[in-house]
């Protein structure tokens, strides 16, 4: 089993770079999510809140860059078919993936199970030359106004540049007592509600740009 957050030299007294690390500026993408242990997914809370790991041993203490974004995929159950949410199995399943591990992932899309029908033919889709020109001029957008990603945006950077007015701010914090949500959690949909805007080419966030950056927080499990 690889270390997420760092490897050992051959004597073992030295930290080296692991996955986190080795994904800085890309991608870390984790299949069968829930299938790794605890203690390594635990382990991806430091770096997907401070973008960075720290190693502290004896001898020094080590800071390692991890500004990654993470990608993970899971079953709804050990079998791969939807379980009871009582099933000992589905329980200890779903218990590898803590609140506060949740907490910090923007988005969670449940993927239904396609019919035979659906699988037989092919939906007309948008173009991935399409998305990437929409997505390009989002992150223009992005640059121009606060001169970095909306996912570096944080306290008053972020009310600054993700103003609420009236209507979209009581529906968010109707939807933040409903679903009892967390600062940080507040926070990452607001981050988000404000990238949809931005994907929308709309300045000003709506209460539609909240709601679906709120449907992302929801876990049917």
């Amino acid at each position: 089993m690889f270390s997420l957050k760092y490897r050992y030299t051959r004597h073992g007294s030295i930290p080296k770079p692991g996955e986190v690390s080795l994904a800085h500026h890309g991608i870390l993408f984790l299949d069968e999510f829930p299938e790794f242990s605890r203690d390594a997914l635990e382990a991806l809370r430091q770096p997907l809140e401070d973008r960075e790991v720290t190693i502290s041993r004896a001898r020094a203490s080590v800071t390692f860059p991890a500004g990654f974004q993470l990608i993970a995929a899971m079953n709804p159950s050990p079998s791969g078919e939807w379980m009871d949410a009582s099933h000992p199995a589905q329980r200890r399943y779903l218990a590898k993936l803590s609140g506060p591990l949740l907490d910090r992932i923007d988005l969670v899309v449940n993927v239904q199970k396609l019919t035979a029908d659906e699988l037989t033919r092919a939906a007309d889709g948008e173009s991935t030359k399409d998305v990437r020109t929409r997505v390009l001029k989002a992150r223009a957008t992005m640059q121009t106004r606060q001169g970095t990603a909306n996912a570096h945006l944080v306290g008053k950077a972020l009310r600054q540049h993700a103003k609420l007015e009236l209507g979209p701010e009581n529906f968010m914090r109707a939807a933040a007592k409903q679903l009892n949500l967390s600062g940080r959690g507040f926070d990452r949909v607001l981050r988000v509600a404000r990238t949809i805007a931005d994907l929308a080419g709309v300045e000003t966030i709506l209460e539609t740009h909240i709601a679906e950056a709120v449907s992302y927080r929801q876990r049917d499990w």
